[in-house]
């Protein structure tokens, strides 16, 4: 994939995610070895954080052409077919990243007109949902990426 742009925002993203998991983890860990207790707010943000580090990381994937999917039928087909059922595949995508990124963003917009508040740390609940839409958009984006790459050969579907 040698001249594509690559995910690096959401490659970033996840790292970064992925990171302060780890380390809230193991502040809880030495906390409760230390002391018997534990951070109250460490299920928040970790569950909070691996959510975006599964959506960052599901753009990466999408952008590298890494997503599971069976690819006997694409490579079985003739070119002209294989190129409708790379369209068939991508309106699909399509059709469900638009659908969760528009309900996501209503989502957040009613968690922030309604002021809600998380349960465990009182901090707005639409700090969290926002995240949603903004990285379904960049699945979304990537999604179309890589179906041009694919339809104009510039990217492989070989196994």
């Amino acid at each position: 994939m040698k001249g594509f742009p690559d995910a690096r925002p959401e490659r970033w993203i996840g790292a970064i995610a992925l990171i302060v998991i780890s380390l809230i983890s193991l502040g809880n860990v030495v906390t409760r070895y230390i002391t018997g207790g534990s951070f109250s707010f460490t299920e928040e943000f970790s569950v909070f954080l691996l959510v975006v580090l599964t959506f960052a990381g599901a753009s990466v994937a999408l952008r590298r052409n890494r997503h599971i999917r069976i690819g006997f039928l694409e490579r079985a087909l003739p070119p002209r077919f294989r190129q409708a059922l790379i369209i068939f595949q991508a309106l699909c995508g399509i059709t469900v990243l638009g659908l969760i990124t528009w309900y996501g963003g209503k989502l957040a917009w009613q968690e922030y007109q309604w002021e809600s508040l998380s349960p465990g740390l009182g901090l707005p609940q639409w700090w969290y949902l926002v995240w949603l839409p903004v990285l379904t958009l960049a699945m979304l984006w990537r999604l179309l990426q890589q179906t041009r790459a694919r339809l104009t050969g510039e990217l492989s579907d070989d196994a």
